[in-house]
């Protein structure tokens, strides 16, 4: 007889296999459970896992019993009320025969729940299932292969220009200690054993000749250490390793005027929240650039983006005008996919709105892969929605959508990154 012990980190009746088959099997009760869960939250928790729950109809299977057996007469009686797929409402509390304890809902009406928890990647993997950058291609540079020199360590051997001095001479220190440690220690002794000598009043001079002697010659193998020797030099190493040119970059421009309140903003950064997540996760290697802009435009790092409490006007073209410059200084298109998402209210000057359009329309739309514009607002669209609504006929990489509330936040996200059709 064997014995098997799970030592394994799940639980009893959590086994790790199963619950992957449970996610395939209601994959779709899940993503819904998610996608409802999204608007739920709050930036700062967007990040963690969920406690979704799938109505119990749903998760229910058929099953094999033994029935009862023999021969049975059954008489059933006639319908002329009901048809095949029919659900009998039940009775209203108080006018039922049944025997539980359970309080029944106003309308007498009311649907079991199953509760399933599942992890922080499983919530990713699930809210990013399916969706990509739209028109992520590889460059003309693609053909190539580019390499990068890079430092690999040190060598022995090398060019002169190469020498590393500070290295070369650590290892000639280590080897001439090496080598006359010892020397030098027995060469102490000698002395010491001379000086003894020298100081009685009738020295051996014979022994004292021959003690001077020893001395004499460690002292010549000292000195023929040398300095530095061809086995202590070190040169600077370098190797060839080949650069991705499928590079891509995201530009984030957000509205901080303002006319954009405290839930706007929050909004906003929920859409960019999901945006990172989406390609840290999805991606390696893209570089994000966030840029702030009232009247004025400024690129600002991750943290600054977030949590700055800067406002003023509403300048949208400043924002355009940065970006067009950043990508002219750092990414070439040629080398780089370049994404863009803006989030605003849409509140803009009536006479920058036009200079808006024509800032896409020639300075950026023509070279970035796909650029999407949200309007976050409850009012009517704003003068810059229908600015940029001028555009769509002419580029099919400019996408816009609005925003209403939060719970539009993820099919939003969604749709602007769906996974195209191959």
């Amino acid at each position: 007889m064997a014995h098997f012990i799970d030592r394994r980190l799940n639980g009893k009746n959590k086994s790790a296999v199963n619950r992957q088959r449970f996610i395939r099997r209601y994959k779709q009760q899940i993503k819904q459970a998610v996608s409802d869960a999204v608007g739920k939250r709050s930036v700062t928790d967007i990040n963690s896992g969920e406690s979704i729950t799938i109505p119990g109809r749903d998760i229910t299977e058929p099953f094999f019993h033994q029935g009862r057996g023999g021969h049975r007469e059954q008489v059933h009686p006639g319908n002329d009320q009901f048809s095949t797929g029919d659900k009998i409402k039940r009775p209203l509390g108080g006018q039922g025969g049944g025997s539980g304890k359970g309080d029944a809902s106003a309308d007498g009406e009311g649907n079991d729940e199953f509760v399933f928890s599942i992890s922080k990647d499983e919530y990713l993997d699930l809210l990013f299932e399916d969706l990509e950058l739209p028109n992520l291609k590889k460059n003309q540079l693609d053909k190539l292969v580019q390499y990068k020199q890079v430092r690999a360590g040190y060598r022995s051997e090398g060019v002169p220009s190469n020498i590393d001095i500070v290295r070369s001479l650590q290892g000639s220190l280590a080897r001439r200690v090496a080598m006359s440690a010892g020397k030098k220690k027995q060469l102490q002794q000698l002395e010491a054993e001379i000086a003894a000598l020298t100081a009685e009043p009738l020295p051996d001079e014979q022994l004292l000749t021959e003690l001077r002697r020893q001395a004499d010659a460690l002292r010549q193998k000292i000195a023929a250490v040398p300095f530095i020797d061809s086995f202590d030099l070190r040169f600077r190493n370098f190797a060839k390793r080949p650069e991705p040119t499928s590079k891509a970059v995201m530009f984030c421009l957000m509205d901080v005027s303002g006319s954009m309140d405290q839930t706007t903003k929050e909004m906003a950064k929920r859409f960019y929240i999901l945006l990172y997540m989406f390609l840290s996760r999805s991606y390696k290697n893209v570089e994000v650039v966030y840029i702030r802009h009232h009247t004025q435009a400024k690129e600002v790092d991750e943290h600054e983006f977030f949590y700055s409490q800067e406002t003023g006007g509403t300048i949208v073209s400043s924002a355009l005008k940065l970006m067009s410059e950043i990508v002219k200084d750092r990414f070439n298109p040629q080398e780089w996919n370049i994404y863009a998402a803006q989030a605003s209210d849409g509140d803009n000057w009536a006479d920058d709105s036009p200079l808006c359009t024509k800032t896409l329309a020639e300075d950026l739309l023509p070279f970035v892969r796909y650029y999407a514009y949200i309007e976050i607002t409850q009012r009517a669209h704003q003068s810059l929605w229908v600015e940029y609504e001028k555009l769509l006929d002419s580029f099919d990489n400019f996408a816009i959508q609005p925003i209403r509330q939060v719970s539009d936040i993820y099919p939003v996200f969604r749709e602007l990154f769906k996974r195209q059709a191959a």
